[in-house]
């Protein structure tokens, strides 16, 4: 839900050092010829800018069903017609009402639990709640997303990404259990914990390593800190976060120096063996986080669905979430309202203030009614 910095983004560097056979001189390059030698494929990103086109998309179709002109009282930029944003008091980010994004898939435990409806833990990463909101996420995909596709492929950084958001969806749920959640942050969590669990599984193909995984971590705190603001779901940021960590060891592995050499060295010139593609650490930490995710989401799935509040077990967690201040308080303001029908009118009464309007009863759905409770109760 906030700009993101570019890290890692060092270029690979592969240098060739080979030691010159019997051939006859000037034959071969020279060796200097070979520094910096690039061996992987660049890729030519498509995937990153369909996924921002997408997000964009979404957002103007969750507006156009929010309709504020035929909702609310008063709408901000009332020129653009049925895109215009609701209120600023009910929703500051300049977008539409809670009761649209959740008609549209955003993410509601209760309705995931009670009602089936399970894909809210993937659709919900594809909404946004304004356009500050989805403007902030979508410079920050193409900033750290671009360089990942140029690098390993839209398949790779694809998976990445929708797993990624949907370990922050998950992780969210267990500890979020009121409200509704939506954003992709979780799934930009997951690219940036994909970057660092890269750049330490390919850690001998570097240059300037210490300065990248400084400048990568650096920005990794500062987000996870500006995480632990009020209404920030900080929770999908970590959950998103670890999948993407875990997902890097998986998914962005590459092969090892030596090998690299061998198949690149030129005729005439002599490269150190490799027995193996890949080294034992790699092997050892691919198999390590494919069992971490597999089992996680195994435990996170079950806990989910038998209802089960990970903040009963845990007395602590919720400040990795929220840290109250002197200047903002971390609790959750739910709206109630009274409601009582007169002929045609339905008439409802904020119980938190006293305020009290009518509105015309037709076509009033439960979405509705709550919508309207909460501009009465703002």
């Amino acid at each position: 839900m906030m700009g993101r910095g570019e890290a890692g983004n060092d270029s690979v560097e592969i240098k060739v050092h080979p030691r010159q056979a019997n051939t006859p001189a000037g034959s071969p390059p020279h060796p200097s010829q070979l520094q910096n030698q690039s061996v992987f494929k660049n890729w030519v990103p498509w995937l990153v800018p369909l996924f921002v086109v997408a997000n964009v998309a979404v957002f103007i179709a969750v507006m156009y069903v929010n309709d504020c002109p035929s909702n609310s009282g008063s709408c901000v930029a009332p020129s653009l017609g049925r895109f215009s944003f609701q209120p600023l008091k009910e929703n500051p980010l300049l977008g539409p009402s809670s009761s649209t994004l959740e008609k549209m898939g955003a993410l509601d435990v209760n309705r995931v639990v009670h009602k089936h409806q399970s894909w809210r833990l993937i659709s919900c990463i594809w909404l946004h709640a304004g356009v500050f909101h989805v403007l902030a996420n979508m410079l920050s995909l193409l900033f750290i997303g671009i360089r990942l596709e140029q690098e390993f492929g839209f398949l790779r950084v694809g998976l990445v990404y929708v797993i990624s958001g949907f370990g922050g969806s998950l992780l969210s749920a267990l500890f979020i259990q009121t409200g509704i959640s939506v954003g992709a942050s979780g799934a930009l969590f997951g690219l940036l914990g994909g970057m660092l669990s890269e750049l330490i599984t390919n850690w001998t193909i570097y240059a300037n390593k210490f300065a990248a995984l400084l400048t990568l971590l650096c920005i990794i705190a500062v987000n996870l800190a500006v995480g632990l603001l009020p209404h920030v779901d900080n929770f999908a940021h970590i959950g998103g976060f670890l999948s993407g960590f875990f997902l890097g060891f998986v998914f962005l592995i590459r092969p090892q120096f030596k090998w690299i050499n061998q198949k690149t060295c030129p005729p005439g010139y002599i490269a150190p063996p490799a027995q193996s593609k890949h080294q034992t650490y790699q092997y050892v930490l691919w198999v390590i986080s494919l069992i971490v995710l597999i089992i996680g989401f195994t435990l996170g799935l079950v806990a989910l669905f038998r209802g089960v509040n990970v903040n009963n077990n845990c007395s602590w967690c919720h400040y990795l979430s929220c840290v109250p201040t002197s200047l903002w308080s971390c609790k959750s303001q739910q709206v109630y309202c009274q409601s009582m029908e007169l002929g045609s009118q339905l008439k409802l009464t904020c119980l938190s203030n006293g305020k009290s309007n009518m509105y015309d009863l037709s076509n009033n759905d439960s979405s509705k009614v709550q919508m309207l409770c909460a501009q009465l109760c703002s």
